[in-house]
This record gives C-alpha cells, structure tokens and sequence, in this order.
C-alpha cells in the first residue's frame, strides 16, 4: 500500500510507439476478422449441408470439423491473453496472470542462451568490431559525425563546469593532496632523468642563442648601462671603450658556451643540477625548504583567484574552438580520427589486440554480472501492468497467431474429410 494515499501503486504501461502500435492494430484486427469470417463461413456451409446425403455429406463433415478445428484454436489464442467469454476458466489469460513467471523465464533464457561467456566471446571473434569500426570511421562524412559528436559532448561538459565548480574542487580536493604528496624525491628523481638523457641541453642552447641574440639586438642598451654605472670623473671615452670590452667579452662568452657542449661553464651547471637533485631525494635540509616553499605556494591567497583566471580562459577558448566546425581544432580532430579509422581497419596486429580486449572485457561483465544485467528482464516485466502488457504482447504477435485459427479452420475441414471419407468406406 502507498504510505502517501492508502492506494496500491499504479504498475507502469509498457512504453511504445503510438503510430507503430495503431498500425499493429489494424493489422490485428483484420487478421482476427479473416479467421473469425472463415468460422462464420464453416458454420453457415455446415447449417446448409445438414442432414444431406451424396458429395454433401463430406462437404457438411468437412464445415463440423472445421467449426470444431476453429473454435478450438480461437479458444487456445484467446486463453494466452483473456478469459474466453469473460468466464474464469482454470488455465487461461496466461499472460496476465502469469506474467511474473513468464519474465523471469525469459530472464533464465536470455541468461543462459544470449549471456554467455563463450557465446559472447565468439560472436565477438566473429564480428571483427576492430576491423569494422576502423573502416567506418576512416570515411571523412562518418569521422566528421563523431568528431561533431565529440565536439558537442566536450562543449557540454565545458559549459557545465562553472568557475566556482572549480575553485572548489581545487581547494577541496587538489591542495589538499597536493600538501600532502611529498614533492621534493619527485622532483629529485625526475631532474636526474633530464639529467641523464641530456633534455636539459636544448633549453640550456635555447637561452644561450636568445641571449646572444638580445645582445645584439640591444647593444646600445647594454653599453649604456655599463657607462651609467661608471665613475663620474673618469672621461667619456674611457667610460665608452669599458663598455665596448664589456660587451664584447659578455657576446664572446656567450658564443664559446653555445658552441662548446664541454664548456667549463656548461659542466659547472650540469654539476649543480646533479647536487640539487641529489640533494632533493636526500637532504633533509634542502627538501624542507621545498616543502615550505610548496606549502607557501598553494596557501597563497592568488592561487585560486589565478587558477580561476587559468581556466575561464582556457574553457573559453575549448568552447569557442568545438563551436566552430571550419575550426583548427576541428580539423585536427577530424584529421585524427580519420587516421584512426585507417590504422584500425589496416593493422592486423593491432586489430587482433584490441578485439582480444574486447573479448575479454565483455567475457568480465559476462561471467560476473549475466544475472545481474538479465534480472532487468523480469524485474521490468514484474513491474508492467497486467492488463496492459497483455495488450501490448497481443498487438506485436497477435496477427500471427490468428494464422493459428486460420490453420486449425482449414486443418480441421481436411480431417473432417478424411475421417467422413474412412467411415463411409468402412460402412
């Protein structure tokens, strides 16, 4: 009983299509009017040929029969979803009365036939869904669809996430783990590894050359700054050559260290980066002051004024860039997917790997939840309502089933026939 009414809770309708459902219908009713027509027909040749002798005769047994045949199956049909004539005959209107078992058989048959594991597995082999979707999707019109797709879900989501959103989960949740991650053996570790494989090198050239280039681009600049600090007694063109050597000397060894990847000045660096990081894996010293530093920084109070900034700017411009179909991001996206698409349906290794996955992910949900994604069968079934589902499972198989009836009306008058024709033999 429902606690808020004292009534019993309404069971759901079976959802469906209005149009597709009055087509069935129609389609019902004038199967149900074509059997019920060729009874009428039995009875009507059977009253006419009563009592009559001759070629008659087996036409009058072959109407009984088909009569009996008729309303036999008429019966049968009728007892699957109603009680014929309203009489509440044992054993019918089966599927309103019995419909909660009805669910929970197909759930065992949907278990046991379609769920599972080798079966799924197989279907799986056999379908080649790697293979398929590479092909589908390096087709230019169906990457454009998906990466549309994509660009409208990520639009979504952009648009969801608020600043304040944000700001929250970063101060609920990323600072707070980030306090408390020990960050100084990360950052030792990860400068020995740059260390090693020389990345440092490119950055390290980088400013060298655009140091080099400001230098001589802003030679002025420089020397003036050197003959403003210069005393003011001494003359002018002694203030001008200091600033020329000045330059000069800072332009010439700016030159050797580029140019010499053994410069003294290059491996007193690579000394330093290797004694920090040393250091930060395992000086205690030298890794508390990171951490206070660290801990300086994600409690400053512009932190989150600055991530916001970050990343309304960011969300800006994702949002302005999926928005626009002739856009870089677009195109790129489109471009990949496409690429994608081609390795898919071209590498057979890969397609072998990834369709394995597939196998065995599936196999996975298979084999520990096939009784848990069934159950949904019965569990909906339970909660239709009787009458209504009765209805609904009439109108998608009720016209074949009135081919029951036809069937039983023209199998009946053949036996009526046989049967006529042995007994007036035997007599």
């Amino acid at each position: 009983m429902s606690v808020a009414t004292g009534r019993p809770p309404i069971a759901p309708k079976v959802s469906g299509s209005a149009e597709a459902d009055e087509i069935r219908r129609v389609r019902l009713r004038r199967m149900k009017l074509v059997a019920t027509t060729l009874l009428v027909i039995a009875a009507v040749i059977y009253l006419l040929t009563l009592n009559q002798d001759g070629w008659l005769g087996f036409v009058n047994a072959g109407a009984e029969a088909a009569m009996v045949g008729a309303l036999a199956d008429w019966f049968a049909v009728t007892a699957l979803f109603r009680h014929p004539l309203g009489l509440p005959i044992p054993h019918t209107a089966l599927i309103p009365t019995r419909k909660d078992q009805i669910g929970e058989s197909l759930q065992e048959f949907v278990a046991d036939n379609f769920l599972s594991e080798e079966i799924v597995r197989e279907k799986i082999r056999q379908a080649e869904v790697t293979s398929r979707v590479g092909s589908w999707l390096a087709e230019p019109e169906h990457a454009e669809r998906v990466g549309a797709e994509l660009a409208t879900a990520g639009h979504g989501v952009l648009s969801v996430l608020r600043d304040d959103d944000v700001a929250a989960m970063l101060e609920q949740v990323v600072v707070p783990r980030a306090a408390d991650i020990p960050v100084s053996p990360l950052a030792g570790g990860l400068l020995d590894g740059i260390l090693d494989d020389g990345a440092h090198r490119r950055l390290v050239d980088l400013l060298l050359d655009e140091g080099r280039s400001w230098l001589e681009t802003n030679q002025e600049r420089v020397m003036l700054l050197v003959t403003e600090q210069a005393p003011g007694w001494t003359p002018q063109w002694v203030d001008n050559r200091i600033a020329t050597r000045v330059y000069t000397e800072m332009h010439r060894w700016l030159s050797e260290v580029s140019d010499d990847q053994q410069h003294p000045a290059r491996q007193a660096l690579d000394d330093l980066l290797r004694r920090l990081a040393r250091d930060l894996r395992t000086d205690p010293e030298t890794q508390a002051k990171v951490e206070a530093i660290k801990i300086r920084l994600l409690e400053h109070p512009e932190l989150r004024k600055a991530t916001i900034a970050l990343w309304s700017t960011v969300r800006r411009m994702l949002i302005d860039a999926l928005a626009d179909p002739e856009g870089e991001l677009r195109r790129r996206m489109v471009s990949a997917l496409v690429d994608l698409g081609a390795r898919l349906s071209g590498d057979k290794t890969l397609q072998a790997r990834l369709d394995s996955y597939a196998e065995d992910v599936i196999g996975y949900v298979v084999r520990n939840y096939a009784g848990e994604l069934s159950m949904v069968i019965s569990e909906t079934v339970q909660r239709w309502d009787a009458e209504d589902a009765s209805r609904k499972i009439e109108l998608h198989v009720g016209r074949d089933l009135q081919f029951i009836r036809i069937n039983g009306t023209v199998v009946g008058a053949l036996a009526g026939l046989v049967i006529h024709s042995v007994s007036v033999l035997l007599s």
